[in-house]
């Protein structure tokens, strides 16, 4: 039989590629998906006992095109096509069936929570429990917007089928953004990073880079992925308490991940027409590359934050463009440039921004306003790991006066 500890890593590496394969000569994406779980649930019991077969993938693609013409045995309209079926050989993975699957889950008729839930399911062969412990969500849930969201592809019509070559892939590109993020920061709960996210990501992302190559985006965003990603082992301590950007010991950052994202962004940036992920990577890489946070080159950055406000402007490309002013020109100058955002509906309840004001009060001294804002920035958040860090903050500064007062 051989070692099975793989087996889950397995099944899930062959899941989205037996998917589309099945999906490609059947169409019916729903139908098709139903018939890839029964497969690989008939994998899990009769592998740790047959042993994994030579030519796994096959296998399941077999077993997958069986119970697809099992179902369509009860349609007897489709009896003659069950015939033609059954003697046609075995459907085979093509390079670019992947990508197809990818664009079909981010269908522009989906909502994002749909597009994201669908992706780890068929792309990333996650299972809905597994997805509902990742995004925070009950099981029945999960399986809820899953179901809707393959009943709403039918309704439009959309079928699996090869990418044209002028396909648009900027809606994969924010899937894959947004699981990451949501992986590394973690929006809601008790844990900073829900690794699980970050990881399938990466990996789906670096699988579409070797896909194409030649798109300066995708190697922007697993440029970026990596190069954010290697700085999580330092960003909290044995405590669990959050470690800022400025603190970290850098020690502890992945090099590897760094040197790889480096590679890749400087490779892009010299021949790819540019765009904001590669904007944002080249960023990342600056951070990355200072040996101490003191050295960071805070004026390349300021003005690699204008490009991207230029190219693709958004509520946390200003704030994070304000911080960058701040530390290239000082915190008042920062502080003015919050207070002329301070109408924007987006921003001005935001819990980072209220953070930042309040650090960079406290870079002024005025150490009872920043105090303040600490304490309202930790009472909008939803993350309990920003939470305790802002309260930390908060406490830290009045322990301080109370000092001083004495």
């Amino acid at each position: 039989m051989g070692d099975l500890t793989g087996l889950p890593d397995l099944l899930r590496e062959c899941a989205p590629q037996v998917l589309a394969a099945v999906a490609r000569r059947y169409g019916d994406f729903e139908a098709c998906e139903d018939a890839v779980q029964e497969a690989l649930i008939a994998a899990t019991r009769q592998w740790p006992d047959t042993g994994v077969p030579d030519q796994p993938r096959n296998w399941l693609i077999t077993v997958a095109s069986r119970r697809r013409v099992e179902a369509l045995r009860s349609e007897t309209a489709r009896r003659h096509r069950e015939e033609a079926v059954r003697h046609e050989p075995v459907p085979q993975v093509r390079g670019d069936d992947e990508l197809a699957l990818l664009l079909l889950c981010c269908h522009p008729e989906l909502s994002v929570p749909a597009q994201v839930t669908l992706t780890l399911r068929a792309v990333g062969g996650l299972t809905t429990a597994e997805i509902a412990r990742a995004l925070l969500l009950p099981e029945a849930t999960v399986g809820q917007r899953i179901s809707r969201a393959k009943q709403r592809i039918r309704a439009t019509g959309a079928r699996f089928a090869m990418p044209a070559p002028d396909a648009s892939l900027t809606p994969v590109r924010h899937v894959l953004y947004l699981i990451f993020n949501e992986g590394y920061t973690a929006s809601s709960g008790d844990s900073l990073n829900r690794v699980e996210l970050t990881r399938e990501a990466i990996r789906l992302t670096r699988q579409l880079q070797r896909r194409l190559p030649d798109d300066g985006e995708v190697a922007g965003l697993l440029a970026l992925m990596l190069l954010t990603d290697a700085r999580r082992p330092a960003r909290s301590g044995s405590d669990g308490l959050l470690i800022p950007l400025a603190e970290q010991d850098r020690d502890r950052w992945d090099r590897s991940a760094i040197a790889e994202g480096v590679a890749i962004i400087t490779d892009t940036l010299a021949r790819a027409p540019i765009g904001p992920f590669q904007i944002q990577a080249a960023i990342a890489a600056i951070h990355d590359e200072a040996a101490r946070a003191e050295e960071t080159d805070w004026r390349q950055i300021l003005t690699l934050y204008g490009m991207l406000h230029a190219l693709d402007p958004s509520p946390m490309v200003t704030l994070n463009r304000i911080v960058a002013q701040a530390m290239v020109d000082g915190p008042q100058a920062g502080l003015a440039a919050l207070d002329q955002i301070a109408g924007d509906p987006v921003l001005a309840r935001h819990h980072r921004t209220i953070a930042v004001r309040a650090h960079l009060l406290e870079l002024a001294g005025d150490r009872a306003g920043a105090r303040e804002h600490y304490q309202r920035a930790a009472r909008l958040t939803l993350s309990l790991p920003e939470q305790r860090y802002l309260e930390s903050r908060a406490a830290r500064l009045h322990r301080g006066a109370s000092y001083l007062s004495a």
